[in-house]
C-alpha cells in the first residue's frame, strides 16, 4: 500500500500534516475520505496544551514515544506538520497499518 496523502518521508524519519480542533467534544484521530488527517483533543488552544494533547494522541495511537515527535510549522495554528524520528520505512508501516 503506498504511503497516505498526509505522510511525507524524510531522511531522520517522516512528517505529517494534519488538522487539529482544539476544545473538541472527545479525543480522537481520523483520516478523512479526502486523505487528510484530524486530530480532535479535548485540550484548549492556549499555552501549548492543544499541541502537547496531539503529540499524546498520536503517541497512543501509533504507539511511538512522545519524545519522537515535534511540531515543526502551525504550532500557533489549527494546520500542524509534525516531524517523528525514526526509521522511516518502520514509521510509514506503522501509520499504514495503523489506516486499515
Amino acid at each position: 500500500m503506498a504511503d497516505p496523502a498526509f505522510l511525507r518521508r524524510t531522511e531522520r524519519g517522516v512528517t505529517v500534516e494534519l488538522r487539529a480542533q482544539p476544545r473538541a467534544r472527545r479525543t480522537a484521530l481520523q483520516c478523512s475520505a479526502q486523505g487528510g488527517l484530524k486530530a480532535e483533543v479535548t485540550a484548549p488552544a492556549e499555552d501549548g496544551k492543544a499541541n502537547a494533547a496531539v503529540i499524546a494522541l498520536l503517541a497512543a495511537e501509533w504507539h511511538l514515544p512522545r519524545s519522537a515527535f515535534d511540531v515543526m510549522r502551525g504550532a500557533a495554528g489549527r494546520d500542524k506538520v509534525v516531524s517523528i524520528s525514526g526509521e522511516p520505512a518502520v514509521l510509514a508501516g506503522r501509520i499504514v497499518e495503523w489506516l486499515r
